[in-house]
């Protein structure tokens, strides 16, 4: 069965390696090439992003109860050819994103402010009445 929290846990690795290679990329290639240090820290994160998805695929193809796949490209084949689990990860996918809007994020994190203030009664009494008349 699909460990949804390690799938949840990469796919957040490889947001975030997404972003930082995205962080530290100048505007134009020649302005990369110049900048070895922006270079180096682009091409690790890029190559850390490629490593999530070969976790992402041997999971998944594990799941599957498939045999090892002997490469990279052999794994990410898999998974592009298999219509169901193309489809099945598709729609998983946007169940997934549907849980991030801004109504359920918000009522989520006001709930832990709220327990934070209770488990913190030194916050002031402003803060506690700003949040409670918040949600």
């Amino acid at each position: 069965m699909v460990n949804r929290n390690l799938l949840a846990a990469k796919l957040a690795e490889l947001s975030d390696r997404i972003a930082r290679a995205r962080k530290h990329c100048p505007p134009t290639p020649e302005e990369l090439r110049a900048d070895r240090d922006a270079l180096d820290l682009v091409s690790f994160n890029l190559m850390l992003a490629v490593q999530s998805c070969a976790d992402l695929a041997s999971h998944l193809i594990a799941d599957e109860e498939w045999p090892a796949a002997a490469s990279l490209a052999e794994a990410m084949l898999r998974l592009v050819e298999n219509d169901t689990l193309r489809e099945r990860m598709g729609r998983a996918g946007r169940q997934r994103a549907l849980e991030f809007n801004w109504d359920i994020v918000n009522s989520g994190m006001l709930a832990r402010y709220r327990a934070l203030l209770q488990t913190n009664p030194q916050e002031s009494g402003t803060r506690q009445n700003n949040l409670v008349s918040a949600g």
